[in-house]
């Protein structure tokens, strides 16, 4: 419900501020006075594109603010989908500014002008002879007729059912399309996964290698260097050891009589023992490395091959070359399993389309049972509106294949003159017709659901008199369970509102007010009789507004 609209710096409009009754509001006013004006700001704060309308004040901002209550209309999971703070009472706000930028914001926090218009269609129904052409959609039609039918559960049931068919549909044409082009290809995989694993591949093995060779290349060298050291260590009578050996003996002796020798022999002795280390270590090292022509060759090839392998595969080590074999077994894998694949997918797509059938079939049932009682309650409704000769019917027409809401299509067919076949509504309905054709479906629907505030902009266009009322009583009832705001021409609907609103101009600017109980009898006096108020249409105001003395 819209409990307060202000208006700053737009169009014809300074400042202004209408707040709302929870019920029927009617709004009136001369041609010219503003209330397009009005509706065009409402429309800018519901996420209306900004269609360049100028500032009354080009130094500064437009500003359209709106504050509704949101109780019972569920739309918490709206502001959690799209992160925003929701509020029992919410403000809308857009701003535009002399360079027609726009910036929106929901309680204050900024927002996409997209989600500020999906939110607005949730708050506000705006409704106009423009807005009657929604009848030429399939969409609205067999919502209408699933709202009567009690339809939300079920549609929601096949709505994921189709939803799950579609997604199943796209798995089974990606799964296909993968394996026929895996067929191409599963030669060369197999060719490079048999390759790869034939190798045999190892992380770390490429530094052993490359250790290894760095040795193998130079053991001839490396021996000969080591022969040498050992001759020089431990030669018989010249090496150094034996010649270290005997001076520490000296050395020792002499410590006797001189205690600095003893210290000399303490530390040569560390030297020889350090030096005896490093004989038994050439020796072992002697032994074990050994010019093996075939080991090198051997350690040469296989260097050869991992290195082949990284420039084949464009990869610089094992371990790279280890994952490009386990992608390539796995795409073959998923080749050699791909008719699998595709037989399991086929059977979960076959259950999801028998369910999805079954589902649609249950909506047609609920439609086709529904279809004549709706028709039925709109026919009484357009006969109220003067329309007795009126021929509605709802239409089902099977469909070949599933769509989004069922397995058929829902046609209104009408005609005026109940001597003519009915056709599609949206094809030979008057302007005048489609409204009162809308305004029975509205008020049908009110019944079902909780609609949000709708806003009729001059519905009752080209009706009067009796008709005039009986739309007035329908318009009325539908503000018994929701809030309603009816710009109108007519004084036989003006008089079942609950607030009365005025737009006028003054001083070249539209402004609005709410008129009070003799404001208000003037208001539809004039609205009777013309700028010139007879005692007579006073008179006549006061019985449609049941003030009779």
């Amino acid at each position: 419900m819209l409990r307060c609209l202000t208006v700053e710096n737009y169009a014809l409009i300074d400042r202004l501020q209408l707040e709302l009754d929870a019920r029927l509001n009617i709004i009136t006013g001369e041609t010219g006075a503003g209330k397009s004006i009005l509706l065009g700001a409402l429309g800018l704060l519901l996420g209306a594109k900004n269609d360049g309308a100028a500032l009354k004040d080009s130094t500064g901002n437009c500003r359209i603010e709106g504050v509704f209550d949101l109780t019972g209309l569920g739309l918490e999971p709206f502001f959690e989908e799209n992160d925003l703070e929701y509020a029992a009472e919410t403000t809308l706000t857009r701003i535009i500014s002399p360079a027609g930028k726009s910036r929106a914001f929901v309680n204050d926090l900024p927002v996409q002008l997209q989600q500020l218009r999906e939110l607005g269609t949730r708050m506000v129904d705006i409704h106009s002879q423009h807005q009657n052409l929604i009848l030429s959609s399939e969409e609205f039609r067999i919502s209408a007729l699933d709202t009567m039918a009690g339809n939300g559960d079920l549609l929601t049931r096949y709505t994921t059912a189709y939803t799950q068919l579609q997604e199943l549909r796209r798995r089974v044409a990606t799964l296909r399309e993968a394996a026929e082009t895996g067929r191409r290809d599963e030669e060369w995989l197999r060719f490079q996964t048999d390759e790869l694993t034939a190798a045999a591949l190892r992380t770390g093995e490429q530094a052993e290698i490359e250790a290894e060779l760095a040795i193998l290349e130079n053991a001839d060298r490396i021996g000969e260097t080591f022969i040498t050291l050992r001759n020089a260590l431990d030669a018989d009578e010249t090496g150094i050891l034996t010649q270290l050996r005997n001076s520490e003996n000296e050395l020792s002796r002499l410590g006797v009589n001189f205690p600095a020798a003893a210290d000399y022999a303490t530390r040569l002795h560390a030297v020889v023992e350090e030096l005896k280390d490093i004989d038994a270590s050439v020796t072992t090292d002697s032994l074990r490395i050994d010019a093996d022509p075939a080991r090198l060759q051997k350690l040469t090839n296989r260097l050869d091959t991992l290195l082949s392998l990284q420039q084949k595969h464009h990869v610089t080590d094992e371990a790279a070359l280890i994952t490009v074999r386990d992608n390539y077994a796995a795409r073959l894998a998923t080749i050699v399993h791909s008719d699998e694949a595709i037989a399991d997918a086929e059977k979960e797509l076959q259950a999801t389309e028998k369910e999805a059938q079954k589902l649609a079939e249950k909506l047609h049932e609920t439609r086709a049972k529904q279809a004549p009682k709706f028709a039925g309650r709109v026919l009484e409704t357009l006969v109220q509106l003067g329309m007795p000769d009126t021929v509605f019917r709802v239409e089902l027409t099977p469909t070949e294949m599933l769509g989004r809401t069922g397995k058929e299509n829902v046609a209104f067919l009408f005609s005026a003159n109940k001597n003519r076949d009915p056709q599609p509504i949206e094809r030979i309905a008057s302007g005048g017709e489609l409204s009162r054709v809308m305004l029975s479906i509205k008020a049908l629907l009110a019944e079902r659901m909780q609609l949000p505030t709708i806003l009729f902009d001059e519905i009752d266009t080209g009706v009067s008199g009796r008709i005039a009322d009986a739309m007035g009583e329908i318009i009325a009832r539908l503000s018994q369970t929701m809030q309603v705001v009816d710009i109108t021409h007519l004084p036989q609907v003006a008089s079942k509102g609950s607030a009365h609103f005025v737009v006028y101009k003054h001083e070249g600017r539209t402004d609005i007010t709410r008129l009070n109980d003799p404001e208000r009898i003037d208001e539809i006096a004039k609205m009777l009789s013309g700028s010139r108020i007879t005692d007579a249409a006073r008179t006549q105001a006061r019985i449609l507004l049941g003030r009779e003395e």
